[in-house]
């Protein structure tokens, strides 16, 4: 059985955000939960709580279900990281001669999706 939680239209870069997912891919939910808080990057915490959300739809989709699931045996299996709108954020930078240079903001979106089998998708790549 599998759950996907997304985070959508966050505030950070994509590469950034897959560098932290790459760690993470392929292990377990309760392992991935003790790393993360000790990886220097900023979207550490998003990329937390969008695991812990995704582990809760699969615990309430197996409730729902009838069959529970333990909780020790929850794996990721499949994370990735796109680039979202970059139109909605622009701001400007003060320029010579009083000019207005404008860039964008990056913004990316974030899925997660977890599994009690640890199938072929599991493993790290």
């Amino acid at each position: 059985m599998e759950a996907t939680a997304h985070a959508r239209f966050q505030r950070y870069g994509t590469r950034k955000v897959a560098q932290v997912l790459r760690e993470i891919r392929g292990k377990k939910v309760l392992d991935a939960e003790r790393l993360l808080p000790m990886i220097p990057r900023v979207c550490s915490t998003m990329i937390t709580k969008a695991v812990r959300s995704a582990a809760a739809n699969l615990v309430a989709q197996s409730t729902k279900a009838g069959r529970p699931v333990d909780p020790q045996k929850v794996y990721i299996k499949s994370c990735w990281s796109t680039m979202g709108p970059m139109g909605n954020m622009k701001r400007t930078l003060p320029a010579p001669q009083g000019r207005a240079y404008t860039f964008k903001r990056k913004v990316c979106h974030l899925t997660v999706v977890v599994s009690d089998e640890r199938g072929a998708g599991a493993e790290r790549k």
